[in-house]
């Protein structure tokens, strides 16, 4: 009874144990693993264009998930495309997490695309030798820049802007698609100025004269809420400041956040590899050519299913590049005329009228002029000479075959030899090609006899003797 006794003892001693160290866990882990309170770090750096905004909306959708504190969006970006701009500001717009956009390192740019994102963060944030403006669309290309200039129409913006509660007034287009441009993107900037209580007439005057500023300046002008010279300080200044996200007032506590870098997957990673333009025409190509050597040579599966895969891939890259549907039309028909060489033989005609369709197809195929999204010269020149090298190899093998004499059908026939199998009068079968055929002649034969074919006639030959090689 003792020793039953003792051991009662020591497994009660041992749960108690085990419930103070539960408590001791519970204490300082509260939730488990959700007491620790963390800040994603997304890296927003390059051109915008796809692949980017589909890693910056996705880390948005990872932070509500896990539900951070706080994301941190560092960004150093030349510009990019509307649509993948749009993209991220409405997936930070509806986001329950607030976003911090830092400008950093020093030297670093909002540039463009750059800066409607920063007017679109709960917290816009640079770290000193910034510089964010120049957000005029470049779709207007060389055109000049709207809106100032002469001093007689500076003071009567002036007057004008008084009026307008401080907003600059729209400046007079020189055609309807600058306009349309023009006052696009000022409206949108100046919207997201207002939904954040930033300077709304600085963010127009970015648009319509392609204003920059310095992040000091910025700092003054209430462009930006932050100047931050690194990680560390601008999350001590942006504890305690008030946010609105998902519709709910937040007051920001940043003390003990962790820093939790995304960095782009594969999938991110392969985005931004077919998104490229002149990685999307070479798939385009090598899809459209594989199909074709599967047409001629059926049954292999091989040409056919690479070409197929590359030309579905650079199908899906071009939905969500800003595509010129002319320039698509003039590569498709351009490709179709190359192809349709190898099928029926033009001489030349059909290869190189599809080459100039191509080239001219892809000089107009991408609608934007920003440089990273342009098909290069060099891409473009080495497909169209890859196609004419194919089309002149094409005809080559034409002629060739038009002097070679023919081996097949009934102009073969005409001249084959052949063995008499047996014979009566002037009909009788002969042995040709290995078949036995039916035939006739004026000449008498007789069986075992060699003969010539000298023409067919529906499925009977006429055969003469076969005189013997004197040479």
């Amino acid at each position: 009874m003792r020793k039953v006794g003792k051991w009662f003892g020591c497994g009660r001693a041992a749960l108690i144990v085990a419930v103070a160290l539960v408590g001791i866990l519970n204490s300082t882990l509260p939730n488990g693993a959700q007491s620790v309170r963390t800040a994603l770090v997304l890296q927003l750096e390059g051109v915008i264009g796809p692949a980017l905004s589909d890693y910056v909306v996705r880390g948005l959708g990872i932070a509500a998930q896990r539900n951070a504190s706080l994301v941190i969006v560092q960004m150093d970006t030349p510009g990019g495309l509307d649509t993948s701009m749009r993209a991220i500001i409405r997936a930070m717009l509806v986001s329950p997490i607030p976003v911090v956009i830092y400008v950093s390192p020093s030297g670093a740019r909002a540039a463009s695309a750059g800066t409607y994102i920063l007017y679109a963060a709960h917290i816009a944030a640079m770290a000193p030798g910034t510089n964010l403006g120049a957000a005029t669309p470049v779709q207007i290309g060389d055109l000049p820049f709207p809106g100032g200039g002469e001093d007689e129409k500076a003071k009567d913006q002036d007057t004008k802007t008084k009026d307008n509660g401080g907003a600059t007034p729209p400046a007079s287009p020189r055609n309807p698609m600058e306009a349309k441009a023009i006052n696009d993107a000022s409206a949108y900037i100046r919207s997201l100025a207002e939904l954040r209580g930033r300077n709304v007439a600085w963010a127009e005057k970015a648009v319509r004269e392609a204003a920059s500023l310095s992040s000091s300046a910025a700092l003054k002008e209430d462009v930006i809420d932050i100047v931050a010279t690194s990680m560390d300080d601008l999350i001590a200044q942006a504890n305690g400041r008030i946010v609105s996200a998902g519709g709910n007032r937040i007051t920001l506590d940043t003390n003990g956040l962790v820093l939790e870098q995304i960095k782009p997957d594969w999938r991110t990673q392969l985005l931004a590899v077919i998104t490229n333009p002149n990685i999307a025409l070479i798939l385009m190509m090598i899809g459209i050519y594989g199909l074709i050597f599967e047409f001629l040579t059926p049954g292999s599966f091989f040409s056919g299913t690479i070409g197929a895969i590359c030309l579905l891939v650079g199908l899906y890259a071009l939905a969500v590049l800003p595509v010129n549907l002319a320039g698509l039309g003039l590569i498709v028909l351009g490709l179709a005329l190359m192809a349709a060489e190898a099928f029926t033989t033009s001489f030349g005609v059909l290869g190189i009228g599809g080459a100039i369709a191509f080239v001219s197809g892809a000089t107009i195929l991408m609608d934007t002029d920003i440089p990273a999204f342009r098909i290069s010269w060099p891409v473009t020149g080495g497909i169209a000479l890859a196609s004419l090298a194919l089309s002149l190899i094409v005809i080559r093998l034409a002629l060739f075959s038009r002097n070679r004499p023919v081996v097949t059908g009934s102009e073969e026939m005409a001249r084959a030899h052949g063995e008499v199998l047996d014979w009566r009068g002037r009909r009788g079968h002969v042995l040709a090609h290995g078949e036995r055929w039916t035939a006739m002649s004026e000449t008498p034969l007789k069986k075992g006899q060699r003969v010539r074919v000298a023409s067919i006639e529906g499925i009977i030959l006429k055969v003469e003797p076969d005189q013997p090689d004197n040479s």
